[in-house]
């Protein structure tokens, strides 16, 4: 497991008629990635983003591109997604009956590749992709939308996913997803969690900046990462 916290804003809380002077904010602050969901209103009950999205924010920062996709057949987007410059891909692992096949052929086409998992989903369905996998995404809201509450039960899937990973022998990014604010955070990062998705408590607040230096102060000071 890495030892580092890093940061996720989510563009879907972001003003997007500001969204390239709000990345610009989210990088001074300190922002490690950009967190970008994709949605296709069929495997979630939304509509977000698709590449166009993704090409204009690679070309507001040299941060990593997170694209998360919340979309029914990811195989028939994952070259776009990349070739707009996804640094990260994740799929889900209740979107496809292929994840292996997936989850290797992002690696192939050299970015990360992630598996996400709902709410509801049993931790011990990834056990057999942990060995190609860079990222695990658990989902701490049902998909959807931004703004939702933080699900408590996610502490323990969270401790749950951390026991895979270390018995994997690999260094996976272990991400959290929804509802994860000044109060959450330390709770999910004392669990194990080491990539955090926030997308209310920084877009949502009118000083950027300073709401990245507030969620990283509060799991910071409540822990020894």
């Amino acid at each position: 497991m890495m030892n580092k916290v890093l940061i996720a804003p989510s563009i879907l809380a972001s003003d997007l008629l500001r969204l390239g002077e709000q990345i610009q904010e989210a990088e001074q602050g300190g922002a490690d990635w950009i967190h970008i969901d994709i949605m296709d209103g069929h495997f979630v009950p939304n509509i977000s983003f698709g590449v166009p999205i993704v090409q204009l924010v690679r070309r507001s920062t040299q941060l990593p591109l997170d694209v998360h996709l919340m979309i029914t057949s990811p195989e028939l987007y994952i070259d776009k997604f990349r070739n707009a410059g996804a640094d990260i891909i994740t799929i889900h692992q209740e979107a496809t009956p292929h994840l292996n096949r997936l989850l290797s052929y992002i690696k192939e086409i050299g970015a990360l590749a992630g598996v996400s998992l709902n709410p509801s989903t049993p931790v011990s369905t990834i056990s057999e992709v942990l060995d190609i996998v860079d990222l695990v995404l658990l989902m701490t809201v049902n998909p959807g939308w931004g703004g939702q509450k933080f699900i408590e039960r996610s502490y323990q899937r969270i401790q749950q996913c951390v026991e895979l990973i270390q018995k994997s022998g690999r260094n996976i990014y272990l991400e959290v997803d929804g509802g994860i604010d000044t109060q959450t955070a330390p709770g999910v990062v004392k669990a194990g969690a080491n990539v955090l998705v926030a997308g209310t408590s920084v877009f949502g607040s009118r000083d950027v900046k300073n709401a990245i230096a507030q969620l990283n102060n509060s799991f910071l000071k409540n822990s020894k990462v």
